[in-house]
């Protein structure tokens, strides 16, 4: 094969990758925000169920350990940065 082959090869191999990022990240994206919307649902409807998880961002919290909350948190439930910091930040403002 000669180098114009395999440019287009690579090139071909490259953007179907990064179609199917792209598609990932948005399904990631619409789940997040399917997440979001049920547990606004479930905080107005005062149903919650404290999740196995919590205990251990809990005390990380009252430990003054805001930041490794979040990373236990992101752990725990394979959130984004932006999501676990909402949520420990909502936490933090209940405890």
């Amino acid at each position: 094969m000669d180098i114009l082959g395999f440019t287009v090869v690579t090139l071909a191999v490259l953007l179907g990758i990064g179609s199917i990022e792209s598609r990932i990240s948005r399904a990631e994206k619409r789940t997040a925000r399917v997440e979001h919307k049920l547990d606004l649902i479930l905080d107005h409807l005062g149903l919650r169920e404290p999740e196995p998880w919590s205990d251990e961002v809990d005390a990380l919290l009252r430990d003054g350990k805001k930041i490794q909350a979040i990373k236990a948190y992101r752990e725990a439930t394979g959130a984004g940065l932006r999501e676990a910091k909402e949520a420990v930040d909502k936490l933090e403002k209940l405890g």
